[in-house]
């Protein structure tokens, strides 16, 4: 079986030294200062009519304000640029920019304005401000009720040019937050598995695919990358040193060690949502099966215990079950289990194989890989009902999902494009988009913390 989110050609490689059983160091980017952010406004509530249907907000969000010259004003404009994707990808908003807003008759006055902007159906109104301190840049950004011209949010960032895309992705969070009470995916990070500088490492990067940068540096095969529950760590599986086996990466200090280096396979790592403990696969007497360790590789406990091959460990968000894949009935599935190894039960009996279960976060869905008409496709199967969907098709293998922390998108591996890059799309398989062009990318894995940068 393949490793958790692993594609095709790791699946050769790894089911036949699973069935033979049974058969440098690069640091992360430097952190940045996180933007300090003024007081919040008073507490203002604004009536958002969204409909059933989850129909979107309609935002006003006219250029900032400001002149700067030199870096100061790319690092400005770098900054509203990502503020606008940002509020674009979450899925929230309909926006009418700068093109839009041209033909109404405003005066600046923002009260005396306000008329103007309900006219063309805006509820909300977002301002931003920018300008140099000491070769630093200050933002100031508000969303304002369009009836009442009251600040819903008004906050204050201050940072070197270098972190505009951070200042930007912070807003946006707060946007979304402020405005619906929910949380935002800008400031979420992806960890993946990359050819891109010639062997196989763990990289990580933002969001939208921007940003990326080298975790490990071990000039080996390093793969399978899964985040900390706070987003300061990674687990990973890498060759490095002999066998497959399980590594730790701290992302602010850069250091790795290793979590469980011996036998002959240990590989696929699952956090639990405490973060103390990792689930992953393990060989045992010729056979792999599912295991659990605690951060420094002590307390190894075997959840499973079957002649087939169990692998692929996915932890759920409250931590009361583990998904996996499994043999047991010929061709590979997907099961459950409780987090002690009690009460085993398949979920999947459609296609031919399915594989690499990754779940919502409400823990209601998992996401895994599924063999549909001798082509891997991205399906969705509901834990409570047994309901299921196939978002994908077409030719390319498509593979490796992981949900963004907002259970809106699913990031997944393709190879529609000759080549395995990550791609995202939305929940019901709408949007489908690279976010990689850049050598060979697999196994993504999005964060649910903030990453340090």
């Amino acid at each position: 079986m393949r490793p958790r989110s692993a594609a095709l050609p790791v699946l050769l490689i790894l089911f036949p030294l699973a069935l033979a059983l049974a058969v440098a160091q690069q640091p992360p980017a430097p952190a940045a200062t996180p933007p300090a952010a003024a007081q919040p406004p008073s507490q203002v509530t604004i009536e958002l009519n969204r409909g059933a249907g989850g129909r979107k907000i309609k935002i006003a969000f006219p250029a900032f304000r400001g002149q700067l010259g030199g870096d100061g004003a790319a690092a400005a404009r770098e900054l509203e640029e990502t503020v606008r994707r940002d509020l674009d990808a979450s899925g929230y908003f309909e926006i009418q920019g700068p093109d839009v807003l041209s033909g109404l008759h405003l005066t600046g006055d923002v009260q005396k304005d306000l008329a103007a902007y309900k006219s063309t159906g805006n509820e909300v109104i977002l301002l931003g401000e920018v300008k140099n301190e000491e070769d630093r840049l200050v933002f100031d950004g508000r969303v304002l009720d369009a009836g009442s011209g009251q600040a819903a949010l008004a906050k204050r960032y201050r940072g070197p040019y270098t972190v505009s895309r951070r200042m930007a992705h912070t807003f946006a969070d707060e946007v979304v937050r402020a405005l619906l009470g929910k949380v935002g995916i800008a400031l979420s990070s992806i960890a993946f598995t990359s050819e891109r500088s010639g062997a196989k490492e763990i990289w990580v990067m933002d969001y939208d695919g921007a940003n990326p940068r080298k975790i490990t540096g071990h000039h080996s095969t390093s793969m399978s990358p899964a985040w900390s529950p706070d987003g300061t760590a990674l687990a990973y599986t890498s060759f490095f040193n002999g066998p497959p086996a399980l590594y730790l990466a701290d992302l602010a200090s850069g250091h790795k060690r290793p979590v469980v280096t011996s036998g002959s396979l240990n590989t696929s790592p699952s956090f639990a949502p405490d973060g103390k403990r990792i689930a992953f696969a393990r060989s045992l007497d010729g056979n792999v099966e599912i295991f659990t360790t605690d951060l420094d590789g002590g307390n190894l406990r075997r959840l499973t215990n079957s002649p087939a091959i169990d692998t692929n460990p996915a932890w759920s968000p409250k931590g009361g079950n583990i998904a996996f894949t499994s043999s047991r009935a010929g061709n590979p599935h997907i099961y459950l289990m409780d987090a002690e190894g009690a009460n085993q039960r398949r979920i999947t009996f459609d296609g031919t194989y399915n594989d690499g279960a990754a779940w919502s976060p409400e823990g209601d869905l998992i996401a895994y890989a599924s063999r549909r008409d001798g082509q891997f496709q991205i399906a969705i199967t509901n834990v409570g009902t047994l309901e299921t969907q196939v978002l994908t098709s077409g030719p390319g293998e498509n593979e490796s999902p992981t949900f963004s922390p907002d259970g809106r998108k699913i990031a997944f591996t393709s190879r529609r494009s000759g080549r395995k890059q990550i791609w995202v799309m939305e929940l019901d398989g709408s949007n489908q988009r690279p976010i990689t062009t850049e050598g060979s990318n697999d196994m993504a894995d999005w964060s649910r913390g903030v990453p340090p940068q």
